[in-house]
C-alpha cells in the first residue's frame, strides 16, 4: 500500500529544498528520519514534516483496513519537490528605480510503501548448453615492415 502527502506553498527555493530531497529518495523511513534530523539545512525541517505525516498518513490507512502496521517496513518510494507560486516584490535602486525581487515557493510531496515480503521465483528448467560453432575467419596478411624516412639532406645554395 502506498500513502502520501504533499505540503503546498513552502517559503523555499525548489532548488535547494532539492538538494536535501534527493538525500532521502529511495530509502526506508526509520533512515530516512535520521537523515533529516540530523541535516544542518532549513530544508530538511519542513521535509521531516511531510515524511512524519506520509508515515501517520499509512497508520491510518493500515488501521482502517484493520491490516498490521510497521512503520520501520516502510521506504520512501517517491519523494520530489516542485516549483511552487513566485512572490514578485520590488525593492528601491539607484536613480529612483525600482529591482525586483523574487520570493519563490516549492511544493514538497512524498510517498511512503510498504515492503513486500520478498517472492521466491519459481525453478528455473535447466538450459541446455548450445556451443557455438566457430566461424573460420580471414587470415591476415602479414603486416611488412614499414621503412624507416631518413631525412634529406639539405642542397647548398650555389653563389
Amino acid at each position: 500500500m502506498e500513502t502520501r502527502a504533499i505540503q503546498r506553498g513552502v517559503r523555499q527555493s525548489a532548488r535547494k529544498m532539492r538538494l536535501v530531497i534527493d538525500l532521502i529518495r529511495g530509502r526506508a523511513v526509520p533512515e530516512a528520519d535520521a537523515i533529516l534530523r540530523f541535516s544542518k539545512k532549513r530544508a530538511a525541517r519542513q521535509i521531516h514534516k511531510v515524511l512524519k505525516s506520509a508515515v501517520a498518513n499509512a497508520q491510518q490507512a493500515a488501521q482502517r483496513q484493520n491490516t498490521p502496521f510497521d512503520a520501520d517496513t516502510l521506504r520512501v518510494s517517491y519523494a520530489v519537490v516542485n516549483e511552487g507560486q513566485t512572490l514578485k516584490r520590488f525593492t528601491a535602486a539607484a536613480m529612483g528605480r525600482g529591482t525586483p525581487i523574487l520570493k519563490r515557493t516549492s511544493h514538497v510531496e512524498i510517498r511512503v510503501a510498504g515492503v513486500a515480503a520478498p517472492v521466491a521465483p519459481p525453478p528455473a528448467a535447466p538450459k541446455a548448453e548450445v556451443k557455438e560453432e566457430k566461424k573460420p575467419r580471414a587470415k591476415k596478411a602479414p603486416a611488412t615492415k614499414a621503412k624507416k624516412k631518413t631525412p634529406a639532406k639539405k642542397k647548398k645554395a650555389s653563389k
